[in-house]
């Protein structure tokens, strides 16, 4: 039995901000576009890898959901708690030095971690943490 990762999610709190992000900065390839219900799913994804999906979504993807708990998600992705993704690159100084001259706020400098990793990061336009490493020897 194999089983391989299809889709993550982010959530974004403005979709065309994100888009700008992560498909114009990052280059990410657009997949989809979909409205539903009042709310916005974008699925994007690295042109390598055409079997993984990013969704970014609303901070609630659920049209059911009490105003306190989307207040609740938004405030908590305001201030940067939602998990965010780590990407992988085979340049990580070069992948850095473009993200920040497209103005991303950096939270971290390229280093080399003890754990066998050189990496850098930094917050998308919705506040997530956003890693990009590359393995040592590479």
């Amino acid at each position: 039995m194999g089983i391989k990762l299809s889709q993550c999610f982010i959530a974004v709190d403005d979709h065309d901000k994100a888009l700008a992000f992560y498909r114009d900065v990052l280059g990410l390839e657009v997949r989809n576009d979909v409205g539903f219900e009042g709310m916005r799913w974008v699925t994007v994804g690295a042109p390598s890898q055409p079997d993984v999906d990013i969704v970014l979504e609303p901070p609630v993807a659920n049209p059911n959901a009490s105003p306190a708990d989307k207040e609740a998600m938004a405030e908590l992705l305001a201030k940067g708690l939602l998990r965010g993704v780590i990407f992988r690159t085979d340049d990580c100084d070069a992948t850095f030095e473009r993200i920040r001259a497209a103005g991303a706020e950096v939270l971290q400098e390229p280093i080399d971690q003890p754990y066998g990793v050189r990496d850098c990061a930094f917050r998308d336009p919705s506040g997530n943490m956003l890693r990009f490493n590359q393995p040592h020897g590479q």
